[in-house]
């Protein structure tokens, strides 16, 4: 099912149903009006997710992933996941069957997306056409899209979701206000667990300490407010930084770009808003 409404903020991830089994094959091409949801659901098939206009926020019970332009998400056959659209977004999706795996993941993972890659997917989400001929041009195609896919890269566009019910509580006290300033020891009395507990929690659940998941947080709160046309000055206070300039050198740092220019749509086509995101993004926050 469909559905959208709710403001502009990152929800916590958690899975409270069975997901439903959707069939896919082929290539589809969706339009997302702006906070449009598609709830939980997975496929006997490997999906990957290429948002051309827009950015998709997908969970899964893993944690989050934000899927800026220019950038993709590949999601394994039998995982579950959701999707939410940050701004009106043009969402381009292939299916490869469970034998034909490039990427080689047990988890959903966000990709670079090549220039010649973007090309190759929009080219087949838009092809019409039945008989010899355009199924000749579609395997032609997904050829090279196998092949560039077995080159990319890797983003670490995740934000780990945690299990122990006190870093919930301190996630969802971040997902409702990204600019809290608490210190984890302050946190930590308002979830009834010590700073040194709640420390080797954070490692142990998430892979990082407690400031470096703040930080992708609040960097993923940053790409869903741009998305939906906030100034650069208003993300920066929203989430939490202590001047704009500080916000876009952590931005700059992630992405590879500054979020002025992440912002800015470009001519070049009608269904790209943002130019590509150059930087190899070996984030370390």
């Amino acid at each position: 099912m469909v559905s959208s409404g709710g403001e502009d903020r990152l929800s916590i991830v958690c899975l409270l149903v069975s997901p439903t089994r959707r069939s896919l094959s082929g290539s589809t091409r969706s339009e997302l009006a702006h906070r449009q949801t598609i709830d939980w659901h997975d496929h006997a098939v490997h999906q990957l997710i290429h948002p051309s206009r827009g950015v998709l926020a997908v969970s899964t019970e893993a944690g989050g992933w934000i899927v800026p332009p220019h950038r993709a998400v590949w999601i394994p056959a039998g995982a579950a996941h959701a999707h939410r659209a940050h701004g009106p977004t043009l969402m381009r999706t292939l299916a490869f069957d469970r034998a034909m795996d490039p990427i080689r993941v047990d988890r959903p993972t966000v990709l670079a997306v090549s220039p010649l890659l973007r090309e190759v997917i929009i080219s087949l989400t838009s092809l019409d056409g039945t008989g010899a001929e355009a199924d000749r041009r579609r395997g032609n195609l997904r050829q090279v899209a196998f092949d560039q896919l077995q080159q990319v890269d890797t983003l670490p566009l995740h934000l780990p979701s945690p299990a122990d019910e006190r870093l919930r509580g301190i996630a969802a006290l971040l997902h409702a206000d990204p600019a809290d300033q608490r210190n984890l020891a302050a946190f930590g009395a308002a979830v009834g667990a010590g700073e040194r507990t709640l420390s080797r929690l954070f490692r142990r659940e998430t892979g990082m300490s407690f400031p470096q998941w703040r930080t992708q947080l609040r960097l993923h709160h940053s790409l869903v407010l741009l998305a939906s046309g906030a100034s650069v000055t208003a993300v920066a206070a929203d989430c939490g930084y202590s001047s704009t300039s500080a916000f876009i050198e952590s931005f700059r740092h992630a992405f590879g770009t500054t979020p002025g220019r992440y912002r800015q749509p470009t001519a070049d086509r009608s269904d790209a808003s943002y130019p590509p995101l150059t930087g190899d993004s070996d984030f370390v926050p």
